[in-house]
Protein backbone atom coordinates (compact mmCIF):
# COMPACT_ATOMS: atom_id res chain seq x y z
CA UNK A 1 0.00 0.00 0.00
CA UNK A 2 2.55 2.22 0.31
CA UNK A 3 4.01 2.16 -2.99
CA UNK A 4 0.28 2.35 -4.38
CA UNK A 5 -0.12 5.70 -1.74
CA UNK A 6 3.22 7.48 -2.82
CA UNK A 7 2.02 7.26 -6.55
CA UNK A 8 -0.94 8.98 -5.50
CA UNK A 9 0.65 11.34 -4.24
CA UNK A 10 2.37 12.23 -6.61
CA UNK A 11 -0.39 12.01 -8.98
CA UNK A 12 -2.46 13.97 -7.43
CA UNK A 13 -0.21 16.45 -4.84
CA UNK A 14 -3.00 14.87 -2.31
CA UNK A 15 -1.12 13.84 0.91
CA UNK A 16 -1.90 10.19 2.58
CA UNK A 17 -1.57 9.21 5.97
CA UNK A 18 -0.86 5.38 6.57
CA UNK A 19 -1.64 3.49 9.48
CA UNK A 20 -1.30 0.11 8.79
CA UNK A 21 -1.98 -2.62 11.73
CA UNK A 22 -4.55 -5.95 12.23
CA UNK A 23 -7.95 -5.64 9.94
CA UNK A 24 -9.88 -6.50 12.16
CA UNK A 25 -8.28 -4.09 15.21
CA UNK A 26 -8.01 -1.37 13.08
CA UNK A 27 -12.21 -2.08 12.25
CA UNK A 28 -12.90 -2.49 15.79
CA UNK A 29 -11.07 0.82 16.47
CA UNK A 30 -13.19 2.40 13.85
CA UNK A 31 -16.32 0.89 15.66
CA UNK A 32 -15.31 2.70 18.96
CA UNK A 33 -14.60 5.95 17.52
CA UNK A 34 -17.82 6.18 15.26
CA UNK A 35 -18.36 9.29 13.84
CA UNK A 36 -15.09 11.02 15.59
CA UNK A 37 -13.12 8.65 13.42
CA UNK A 38 -10.39 10.69 11.84
CA UNK A 39 -9.95 7.78 9.50
CA UNK A 40 -11.09 8.77 5.82
CA UNK A 41 -10.61 5.50 3.60
CA UNK A 42 -10.47 1.86 5.34
CA UNK A 43 -8.90 -0.76 3.45
CA UNK A 44 -8.88 -4.21 4.56
CA UNK A 45 -7.12 -7.79 3.65
CA UNK A 46 -10.18 -9.40 2.85
CA UNK A 47 -14.27 -8.48 2.91
CA UNK A 48 -15.46 -9.29 6.72
CA UNK A 49 -13.90 -6.24 8.18
CA UNK A 50 -15.11 -3.98 5.97
CA UNK A 51 -18.61 -5.99 6.12
CA UNK A 52 -18.78 -4.83 9.55
CA UNK A 53 -18.46 -1.26 8.71
CA UNK A 54 -20.92 -1.54 6.44
CA UNK A 55 -23.22 -3.34 8.39
CA UNK A 56 -23.17 -0.37 10.88
CA UNK A 57 -23.74 1.99 8.42
CA UNK A 58 -20.21 3.58 8.66
CA UNK A 59 -19.36 3.58 4.64
CA UNK A 60 -20.78 5.64 2.44
CA UNK A 61 -21.49 5.34 -1.48
CA UNK A 62 -18.48 4.56 -3.92
CA UNK A 63 -18.89 6.57 -7.32
CA UNK A 64 -20.26 4.36 -9.41
CA UNK A 65 -17.20 5.09 -12.03
CA UNK A 66 -14.92 3.79 -10.00
CA UNK A 67 -17.44 0.44 -8.79
CA UNK A 68 -17.43 -0.08 -12.86
CA UNK A 69 -13.93 -0.16 -13.15
CA UNK A 70 -13.89 -4.18 -11.60
CA UNK A 71 -16.72 -6.83 -11.95
CA UNK A 72 -19.84 -6.34 -9.83
CA UNK A 73 -19.05 -9.33 -7.97
CA UNK A 74 -15.43 -8.04 -6.49
CA UNK A 75 -17.48 -5.28 -4.58
CA UNK A 76 -19.94 -4.49 -2.06
CA UNK A 77 -23.71 -5.60 -3.53
CA UNK A 78 -24.64 -2.33 -2.06
CA UNK A 79 -21.54 -0.29 -3.38
CA UNK A 80 -20.40 1.10 0.23
CA UNK A 81 -16.73 -0.51 -1.13
CA UNK A 82 -14.98 -1.67 -3.98
CA UNK A 83 -12.57 -4.42 -4.63
CA UNK A 84 -8.60 -3.85 -5.49
CA UNK A 85 -7.18 -6.79 -5.96
CA UNK A 86 -7.55 -10.93 -5.64
CA UNK A 87 -5.56 -14.26 -4.25
CA UNK A 88 -6.40 -17.49 -4.11
CA UNK A 89 -6.07 -20.34 -1.06
CA UNK A 90 -3.59 -22.98 -1.87
CA UNK A 91 -2.21 -25.56 0.06
CA UNK A 92 1.25 -25.54 -0.53
CA UNK A 93 3.26 -29.06 0.57
CA UNK A 94 6.79 -30.17 0.80
CA UNK A 95 8.43 -31.01 -2.74
CA UNK A 96 8.28 -34.74 -3.63
CA UNK A 97 6.56 -35.93 0.13
CA UNK A 98 3.08 -37.78 -0.22
CA UNK A 99 1.28 -34.16 0.52
CA UNK A 100 3.19 -33.38 -2.85
CA UNK A 101 2.52 -36.30 -4.98
CA UNK A 102 -1.11 -36.97 -3.44
CA UNK A 103 -2.29 -33.49 -2.51
CA UNK A 104 -6.03 -33.68 -1.04
CA UNK A 105 -8.55 -33.07 -3.36
CA UNK A 106 -10.51 -30.90 -0.59
CA UNK A 107 -9.75 -29.13 2.39
CA UNK A 108 -12.12 -31.09 4.15
CA UNK A 109 -9.72 -34.50 3.66
CA UNK A 110 -7.05 -32.62 6.01
CA UNK A 111 -9.16 -33.90 9.11
CA UNK A 112 -8.64 -36.98 8.15
CA UNK A 113 -6.39 -39.37 10.37
CA UNK A 114 -3.62 -39.89 7.67
CA UNK A 115 -2.84 -36.26 8.28
CA UNK A 116 -2.02 -36.37 11.64
CA UNK A 117 1.35 -35.29 12.04
CA UNK A 118 1.82 -34.07 8.45
CA UNK A 119 0.01 -30.75 8.94
CA UNK A 120 0.23 -27.02 9.46
CA UNK A 121 -2.08 -24.70 10.28
CA UNK A 122 -2.06 -20.63 11.27
CA UNK A 123 -5.71 -20.12 12.74
CA UNK A 124 -4.61 -16.24 13.74
CA UNK A 125 -4.14 -15.18 9.89
CA UNK A 126 -7.41 -13.76 9.13
CA UNK A 127 -7.00 -15.82 5.50
CA UNK A 128 -7.76 -18.75 7.67
CA UNK A 129 -11.30 -17.23 8.88
CA UNK A 130 -12.92 -16.80 5.27
CA UNK A 131 -11.98 -20.70 4.23
CA UNK A 132 -13.81 -21.86 7.78
CA UNK A 133 -17.13 -19.67 6.54
CA UNK A 134 -16.93 -21.16 3.92
CA UNK A 135 -16.56 -24.89 5.12
CA UNK A 136 -20.24 -23.63 7.36
CA UNK A 137 -21.74 -22.62 4.41
CA UNK A 138 -20.55 -26.00 2.42
CA UNK A 139 -21.21 -28.46 5.10
CA UNK A 140 -22.68 -26.86 8.29
CA UNK A 141 -21.44 -25.78 11.71
CA UNK A 142 -21.56 -28.50 13.68
CA UNK A 143 -19.46 -30.44 10.66
CA UNK A 144 -17.42 -27.41 10.38
CA UNK A 145 -16.68 -27.60 14.11
CA UNK A 146 -16.09 -31.27 13.50
CA UNK A 147 -13.12 -30.71 10.73
CA UNK A 148 -11.62 -27.59 12.78
CA UNK A 149 -10.86 -30.10 15.83
CA UNK A 150 -9.74 -32.96 13.41
CA UNK A 151 -7.29 -30.05 12.08
CA UNK A 152 -6.46 -29.52 15.63
CA UNK A 153 -5.92 -33.20 16.24
CA UNK A 154 -3.24 -33.53 13.20
CA UNK A 155 -1.97 -29.76 12.75
CA UNK A 156 1.10 -28.11 14.11
CA UNK A 157 0.15 -24.34 14.81
CA UNK A 158 1.75 -21.70 13.44
CA UNK A 159 1.51 -18.16 14.93
CA UNK A 160 1.35 -16.60 10.81
CA UNK A 161 1.21 -17.84 7.03
CA UNK A 162 5.37 -17.10 6.56
CA UNK A 163 6.29 -19.35 9.88
CA UNK A 164 4.25 -22.34 8.13
CA UNK A 165 5.41 -21.47 4.45
CA UNK A 166 8.81 -21.77 5.94
CA UNK A 167 8.24 -24.98 8.32
CA UNK A 168 6.50 -26.61 5.24
CA UNK A 169 9.82 -25.26 2.44
CA UNK A 170 11.87 -26.76 5.28
CA UNK A 171 10.20 -30.25 5.92
CA UNK A 172 9.14 -29.65 9.30
CA UNK A 173 5.60 -30.75 8.51
CA UNK A 174 4.25 -31.43 4.56
CA UNK A 175 1.75 -29.19 4.19
CA UNK A 176 -0.53 -26.36 5.10
CA UNK A 177 -3.35 -24.04 3.81
CA UNK A 178 -1.89 -20.72 2.82
CA UNK A 179 -3.03 -17.60 0.01
CA UNK A 180 -1.11 -18.47 -2.92
CA UNK A 181 1.22 -15.50 -2.67
CA UNK A 182 3.13 -16.19 0.66
CA UNK A 183 4.96 -19.08 -1.78
CA UNK A 184 5.92 -16.56 -4.29
CA UNK A 185 6.97 -14.32 -1.45
CA UNK A 186 9.56 -17.24 -0.04
CA UNK A 187 10.52 -18.37 -3.54
CA UNK A 188 11.94 -14.77 -4.05
CA UNK A 189 13.25 -15.00 -0.36
CA UNK A 190 15.10 -18.44 -0.89
CA UNK A 191 15.84 -18.31 -4.69
CA UNK A 192 14.48 -21.34 -6.61
CA UNK A 193 17.72 -23.84 -5.46
CA UNK A 194 16.44 -23.64 -1.79
CA UNK A 195 12.64 -23.47 -2.34
CA UNK A 196 11.34 -27.09 -1.78
CA UNK A 197 8.08 -26.89 -1.62
CA UNK A 198 5.09 -26.76 -4.48
CA UNK A 199 1.40 -24.76 -4.53
CA UNK A 200 -1.83 -27.13 -5.05
CA UNK A 201 -5.27 -25.64 -5.63
CA UNK A 202 -7.80 -27.49 -4.31
CA UNK A 203 -10.87 -29.02 -6.68
CA UNK A 204 -12.75 -25.97 -7.82
CA UNK A 205 -16.12 -25.55 -6.33
CA UNK A 206 -14.53 -26.85 -3.04
CA UNK A 207 -14.75 -24.75 0.32
CA UNK A 208 -10.82 -24.56 0.19
CA UNK A 209 -10.87 -23.60 -3.69
CA UNK A 210 -11.46 -20.17 -1.96
CA UNK A 211 -10.66 -16.64 -4.17
CA UNK A 212 -11.13 -13.55 -2.26
CA UNK A 213 -10.77 -9.87 -2.68
CA UNK A 214 -9.07 -6.92 -0.45
CA UNK A 215 -11.44 -3.69 -0.91
CA UNK A 216 -11.24 -0.30 0.37
CA UNK A 217 -14.29 1.64 1.36
CA UNK A 218 -14.96 5.46 2.42
CA UNK A 219 -16.16 6.60 6.02
CA UNK A 220 -19.36 8.51 5.84
CA UNK A 221 -17.62 10.56 8.72
CA UNK A 222 -14.78 11.18 6.77
CA UNK A 223 -14.46 15.67 5.77
CA UNK A 224 -12.30 14.74 3.06
CA UNK A 225 -14.64 12.98 1.10
CA UNK A 226 -13.63 14.22 -2.88
CA UNK A 227 -10.04 13.34 -1.87
CA UNK A 228 -10.94 9.67 -0.64
CA UNK A 229 -13.17 8.98 -3.47
CA UNK A 230 -10.33 10.13 -5.64
CA UNK A 231 -7.94 7.76 -3.45
CA UNK A 232 -10.96 5.06 -4.45
CA UNK A 233 -10.79 5.96 -8.12
CA UNK A 234 -6.93 5.52 -8.28
CA UNK A 235 -6.63 2.26 -6.73
CA UNK A 236 -8.71 0.95 -9.73
CA UNK A 237 -7.00 2.56 -12.53
CA UNK A 238 -4.91 1.37 -14.28
CA UNK A 239 -1.83 2.29 -13.28
CA UNK A 240 -2.50 1.33 -10.00
CA UNK A 241 -3.23 -1.90 -11.17
CA UNK A 242 -0.18 -2.25 -13.07
CA UNK A 243 1.74 -1.43 -10.07
CA UNK A 244 0.11 -4.04 -7.92
CA UNK A 245 0.33 -6.86 -10.72
CA UNK A 246 4.12 -5.67 -11.24
CA UNK A 247 4.59 -5.92 -6.92
CA UNK A 248 6.19 -8.59 -5.32
CA UNK A 249 2.87 -8.59 -3.42
CA UNK A 250 2.01 -10.99 -6.02
CA UNK A 251 -1.56 -10.34 -5.77
CA UNK A 252 -4.25 -10.56 -8.92
CA UNK A 253 -5.09 -7.34 -10.28
CA UNK A 254 -8.98 -7.06 -11.14
CA UNK A 255 -9.52 -4.22 -13.80
CA UNK A 256 -9.73 -6.13 -17.31
CA UNK A 257 -6.61 -5.68 -19.35
CA UNK A 258 -3.94 -6.28 -16.67
CA UNK A 259 -2.34 -9.12 -16.31
CA UNK A 260 -0.88 -10.84 -12.90
CA UNK A 261 2.88 -11.71 -12.60
CA UNK A 262 3.88 -14.46 -14.45
CA UNK A 263 3.88 -18.07 -13.14
CA UNK A 264 0.29 -17.16 -11.22
CA UNK A 265 -2.71 -19.76 -12.35
CA UNK A 266 -5.50 -18.03 -14.13
CA UNK A 267 -7.79 -17.18 -11.15
CA UNK A 268 -10.96 -18.74 -13.02
CA UNK A 269 -9.43 -21.98 -12.98
CA UNK A 270 -9.25 -22.20 -9.42
CA UNK A 271 -12.24 -20.90 -8.45
CA UNK A 272 -14.87 -17.31 -8.33
CA UNK A 273 -14.68 -14.79 -6.04
CA UNK A 274 -16.35 -15.10 -2.88
CA UNK A 275 -19.65 -13.91 -2.52
CA UNK A 276 -18.96 -11.07 -0.20
CA UNK A 277 -21.99 -11.88 1.54
CA UNK A 278 -21.56 -15.49 2.12
CA UNK A 279 -18.05 -14.57 3.91
CA UNK A 280 -20.44 -12.19 6.10
CA UNK A 281 -18.70 -10.50 8.96
CA UNK A 282 -16.80 -13.48 9.91
CA UNK A 283 -17.98 -13.68 13.25
CA UNK A 284 -19.29 -17.42 13.43
CA UNK A 285 -15.76 -18.58 11.65
CA UNK A 286 -14.35 -17.08 15.00
CA UNK A 287 -16.73 -17.84 17.57
CA UNK A 288 -15.97 -21.62 16.38
CA UNK A 289 -12.11 -21.15 16.27
CA UNK A 290 -12.51 -20.29 19.70
CA UNK A 291 -14.63 -22.92 20.87
CA UNK A 292 -12.22 -25.63 19.75
CA UNK A 293 -9.34 -24.13 21.26
CA UNK A 294 -7.65 -22.85 17.83
CA UNK A 295 -8.11 -19.40 18.95
CA UNK A 296 -7.65 -18.01 22.83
Amino acid sequence: MKVLAADFEKRTGVKVNLRSGDEAELANQILQEGSASPADVFYAENPPALSVLDEKGLLAPVAADTLKAVPASDSSANGDWVGVSARAAAFVATSGTPADTAPPASVLDLAKPEWKGRLGIAPSETDFAPVVTRVIHSAGADAAKAWLLGLKANAKVYNSNEDLSAAVNSGEVQGGVIDHYYWFRLRDEKGAGDTHSVLHYFTKGDPGALVDVSGAGILKSSKHQQAAQALLAYLDSTPAQQLIASSQSYEYPLVAGVQGRSGLVALGTVGTVADATQLGDGKQALQLLQDTGLLQ
